[in-house]
């Protein structure tokens, strides 16, 4: 599911309600940006892209293992204006398509890799698996709330080398929505676009509707390292897109200021979004960011903070300027449980995030400062997030939203819980799911029964028990594990 905005005369800067930088303000990160790119540069470590960046018209300064590109005023324009102005985001099937016109807002579980786990069984702390992956892509599939699937964990147990492997097959066996996910450099990028070919039901369905997108990291500060570099360009050249997303710690690779952490960060994003369409004219590139702070004096880099809220708005504003969809950090955690803290912690990330407008914002399930994932928090976090997009959908206006034929008959001093109106429009009416509306006795009898962290638990194996997820088509899987299998002899 997903929430646009109906109400007349929405301007696309202002969102929802929150207005991080005035139009001035927006044109100067600009004309700073155009700055770095020209006076400062970008360190680019593969030559392949060097040799790119060379042929547009940039100036390489070539180095022993890396070269710094001094990209012209010109270039950063035309690489804007080229890339595609709204996110389609196809599933497998026409009904998960997710686009992002209208500016819509939706959410999606994980925060990037998480490493470590909440054992839904033993509540105990322990390393990720592709079978956790799979569970966690599962259980979205089945969440309207989340129009698209992030990977949300590392399939631990397999060859490092090939986990983007596994768990992209993790994520395309338990979904048939729109998969993001990290390649890992030009190789797995290839291999992976060839699993997705194998899902679509061959290469002509996938081109025409690709269901992948490609995670690259710039490394701050203003770095495109090896790995990134490749990702771009083979996605570029297999016909996917991209989602750019830095993250830079303010005060430890990037300016402990946020005016300069935004300048910095707006550099990396249009640096790799200037090589994809370099490589591929129109490769679609989503403008992301998850940024933080460093804690110095507890050196940490906490994400339940206000600083991510802040950050996290801003990336939806500059991607509204430059008409690029967004993908933005919130719902994250740094409390170890589904517990208070991390409702206060979600809600201060999202909320903002949402009436900023951003397209999608990711981290249902993150805690521990994103280390960990918990099934409690991904549930309780899903159905926050539903209401946070009722608030954010706005109220419609018309004469049969006013009523006022029913407010005339009802008149001074009368009711309506009686009237055939309100019978047709009670199930419009957000209802409480997890949360609950009880009366005090009700309500220590259900926590006596179980608490509500519990009660999610309960929810997420339900989900999983009972929830099909569309099926590859026949024989995909077997082909795919032949892939993974292949590959995975090479790499020996």
């Amino acid at each position: 599911m997903s929430v646009r905005n109906t109400k007349a005369g929405f301007n696309s800067l202002n969102g929802y309600g929150i207005n991080a930088f005035t139009t001035q303000e927006l044109e100067a990160i600009h004309a700073a940006t155009l700055q770095v790119f020209w006076n400062t540069g970008i360190k680019v470590e593969t030559p392949e892209a060097l040799d790119i960046f060379a042929a547009a018209g940039a100036t390489v300064q070539r180095k022993d293992k890396y070269g710094i590109v001094k990209i012209p005023n010109y270039m950063v324009e035309e690489s804007i204006q080229s890339t595609p102005k709204v996110g389609m985001f196809y599933g497998r099937r026409p009904e998960d398509d997710y686009f992002t016109d209208d500016n819509r807002v939706g959410f999606t579980a994980g925060f990037g890799e998480h490493v470590k786990i909440i054992d839904p069984e033993t509540r105990k702390v322990r390393p990720t698996v592709k079978q956790d992956l799979a569970n966690i892509t599962r259980i979205q599939d089945a969440l309207a709330v989340t129009p698209v699937i992030e990977r949300a964990a590392c399939s631990g147990d397999c060859l490092p080398a090939s986990q983007p492997l596994h768990n992209y097959a993790a994520m395309v066996e338990n979904t048939s929505k729109h998969c993001f996910l990290g390649f890992g450099g030009g190789k797995n990028a290839e291999k992976i676009i060839e699993i997705a070919k194998i899902a679509a039901g061959g290469e002509e369905k996938f081109l025409d509707r690709p269901t992948v997108t490609g995670f690259v990291c710039p490394t701050s500060p203003l770095t495109l390292v090896n790995e990134a570099c490749e990702s771009i360009i083979a996605c570029a050249r297999g016909g996917i897109g991209i989602s750019i997303i830095p993250m830079s710690l303010s005060g430890a690779s990037s300016p402990a200021t946020l005016a300069g952490v935004v300048v910095q960060h707006n550099v990396e994003v249009l640096s790799a979004l200037i090589l994809a369409q370099l490589t591929r004219k129109g490769t679609p590139c989503v403008y992301c960011g998850c940024c933080t702070i460093m804690d110095l004096r507890l050196a940490c880099s906490p994400v339940g903070v206000p600083e991510m809220a802040q950050l996290s708005v801003a990336w939806a504003k500059i991607a509204q300027f430059y008409k690029l969809p967004s993908w933005v950090g919130g719902c994250a955690s740094d409390s170890k449980l589904a517990d208070a803290q991390q409702g206060y912690d979600f809600t201060l990330t999202a909320m903002p995030s949402a009436l900023a407008g951003a397209n999608v914002i990711y981290g249902l399930g993150a805690i521990e400062s994103i280390l960990t994932f918990d099934y409690a928090a991904m549930l309780l976090g899903a159905e926050q997030a539903e209401r946070i997009q009722q608030v954010v959908s706005g109220i419609t206006i018309n004469d049969e939203t006013m009523a006022l034929d029913l407010i005339h008959e009802v008149g001074p001093g009368g009711e309506y819980m009686t009237k055939k109106h309100t019978f047709e429009r009670m199930r419009d009416m957000s209802v409480g799911k997890l949360f609950n509306r009880l009366n005090r006795d009700a309500w220590e009898q259900k926590l006596k029964e179980k608490p509500i962290a519990e009660q999610a638990y309960d929810a997420a194996d339900e989900i999983l028990k009972n929830h099909k997820p569309m099926p590859l088509p026949e024989g995909a899987m077997a082909k795919i594990n032949d892939l993974i299998a292949e590959y995975e002899d090479e790499l020996k």
